[in-house]
């Protein structure tokens, strides 16, 4: 309390009260009032520290700091700058990906909003890889791995320049669960406010996404559209910034950042190009300042209730099978248990309320006009699925967070009496085919391939799957499988959005499954089950398939297995020879030496 009074002395009134310190600044700012080191906002200020034993302390107090002090004012600031909280703001634009081109004037927003609330924002970027752009080529199997580096970027920064909070702001892929692993990793206060998803397209008053264009390709391939057609489609199915206009791995996780209670109402679904998203962003930077001077930590945040929580709203929205990896790895940073039968088991009581692109008609600027995540968990409350007592970053409970959420458009958030499906939309199947487990989107099957016992042809990349669809060699019945493209066997579990929207283009979505132990886009619907542990790289009987083998699959059932008698699988497994890891240098060999299953999030540790 002493030295807050001394720090102000020079530029401000400042006295005590019996449960208060108010300090009243002389320039044309206003006043907040602190009580027990929390906060009530009176309006926007500019203070100083003093409430809760901040990190910039160690580069800004004292004679032995004179070298930083020195540093700092050769950014421009000046004493009463370095007497307030110093917040670091992870700014992921680029130029490559859509869904961070915009993410400068995001940013600004976010920094004028640190300033308002007595703040310094200090701006430092970060890479992001386009999981579009990358897809079916080498580019992939660098998508998962970058998530973290992204982690490890914001333990850096963080940690190296002794920052007060983090104000966090990704877009897409695997940017957004990389820089809560990183906040979660340091444990310091943190916010979350994305760049938001863009709208979906239109064509001949259709509206249209980056799913369509992925399965016109198939449709052109195999002569069902023309290549006239197909450029149409391309034209128009991105229209401008954001983040892919469906629920596919980027908007997945935005909105599961509200669900984990990491970002303010609106951060997953508020589009990218409307104002509303700018007064976010600029709010959150407020929230980030009282954050940093309550001392509320993301791991008081995300604990076991966060995670569950975070689960139902993933089961009750269908989103992408990524946040399965993500999920996990997010509660791994956090300390917090999980485990893929805990999908089952939230799942298993929780309603499949929404159904947006992939799988139904509506995009995420419809959930956002029909009330966005805060009304999907409203519904949810009160149904008794979601624990109320949990955490916010708003500072308050998700019981009065929610107080005031509301559905405001039943057809795109469906009642709990009106569910797509009594049971969400994520499914983790067991078996001798997948003993540690293997995920797939339920919500985006076709009912008359929940089931499905068929002959496997094994393929070993991509592009022959292509070559083989092309060719006419994939036939209604049988069960793809692509194999050795694990977290090591990939490396990095490459997405599999090329074949599978190509099945599905040439109309064999209705009568053709894939398996793989890499992953799948959140933008692929049909029997797709991915995430298949343990991978073919580490000898999992997904290695031991022959083309011909009989492999069940029953997705209600929760199982998937390969049916061929033990003895046979034990011979083929003791012939089986593992292979050499595809990089043998660079970031990607170091890699496969620490990452972990699919099971377990992908960690790398």
């Amino acid at each position: 309390m002493q030295r807050i009074l001394s720090r102000a002395a020079d530029s401000a009134l400042a006295f005590q009260h019996p449960k208060a310190l108010v300090i009243i600044y002389p320039f044309p700012l206003t006043t907040r009032v602190f009580v027990k080191a929390r906060c009530l906002t009176l309006g926007t200020i500019s203070l100083g520290k003093g409430l809760v034993a901040l990190h910039s302390d160690d580069i800004t107090k004292g004679i032995t700091r004179a070298p930083h002090r020195s540093l700092l004012k050769a950014l421009g600031l000046g004493d009463r700058e370095l007497a307030l909280p110093f917040i670091g703001v992870a700014n992921s634009f680029n130029e490559v990906i859509p869904g961070h081109l915009h993410l400068r004037s995001v940013t600004e927003a976010v920094k004028q909003g640190i300033w308002a609330a007595g703040g310094v924002p200090f701006e430092f970027g970060g890479i992001g890889v386009c999981d579009g752009l990358a897809m079916n080529h080498e580019g992939m199997r660098f998508s998962l791995a970058s998530r973290e580096i992204v982690a490890d970027e914001i333990e850096v920064m963080a940690r190296a320049h002794a920052f007060d909070g983090l104000a966090l702001v990704p877009s897409c892929d695997k940017v957004v669960p990389g820089m809560m692993m990183g906040a979660l990793r340091v444990n310091i206060p943190a916010i979350v406010v994305s760049g938001g998803p863009m709208l979906a397209g239109d064509l001949d008053g259709t509206k249209v996404d980056l799913h369509n264009v992925f399965e016109a390709v198939g449709a052109t391939l195999t002569g069902k559209m023309s290549e006239e057609e197909l450029i149409r489609m391309e034209d128009c199915a991105c229209p401008g910034c954001g983040s892919c206009a469906g629920l596919f791995t980027a908007n997945s996780m935005n909105c599961l950042t509200e669900a984990l209670g990491l970002a303010l109402p609106g951060n997953g679904t508020i589009p990218a190009v409307h104002a509303a998203r700018i007064r976010h962003a600029r709010e959150t930077g407020r929230r980030a300042v009282e954050l940093a001077l309550e001392g509320l930590k993301p791991r008081d945040i995300v604990d076991s209730r966060a995670v569950i929580n975070a689960l139902a709203v993933d089961s009750s929205m269908g989103c992408s099978t990524n946040t399965a990896l993500h999920i996990a790895a997010i509660a791994h940073e956090a300390g917090v248990g999980f485990s893929l039968a805990e999908v089952n088991e939230i799942t298993a009581r929780t309603p499949h309320l929404c159904s947006l692109s992939p799988a139904g008609v509506h995009h995420m600027e419809d959930l956002h006009r029909a009330g966005g995540v805060q009304a999907l968990m409203k519904t949810l409350l009160d149904a008794g699925k979601l624990d109320g007592s949990a955490t916010t970053v708003s500072g308050k409970t998700l019981d009065d967070q929610l107080a005031g959420a509301r559905v405001t458009d039943t057809a795109v958030i469906r009642s709990i009496d009106d569910a797509y499906h009594p049971t969400g939309g994520l499914a983790a199947l067991f078996g001798n085919l997948a003993p540690n487990g293997s995920v797939v989107k339920e919500s985006a099957v076709l009912p008359e391939m929940l089931k499905l016992r068929g002959p496997a042809i094994v393929f070993e990349s991509e592009q022959e799957v292509e070559d083989a669809l092309e060719a006419g060699k994939i036939t209604p019945g049988c069960v793809v499988v692509i194999r050795y493209q694990g977290p090591k066997g990939g490396p990095g579990m490459p997405e599999m959005l090329t074949p599978t929207a190509a099945i599905a283009g040439a109309g064999l979505d209705h009568a053709v499954a894939l398996i793989t132990d890499g992953r799948f886009s959140g933008a692929t619907r049909g029997a797709s089950i991915g995430h298949v542990s343990p991978e073919a790289f580490d000898g999992g009987p997904i290695a031991l398939i022959h083309d011909g083998d009989e492999i069940e699959i029953d997705i209600p059932g929760r199982t998937l297995d390969l049916l061929v008698d033990e003895e046979e699988l034990a011979k083929r497994a003791a012939a089986w020879k593992p292979r050499e890891p595809r990089y043998q240098t660079g970031f990607l060999s170091r890699y496969v030496k620490l990452v972990h299953g699919a099971e377990r999030g992908a960690v790398v540790e």
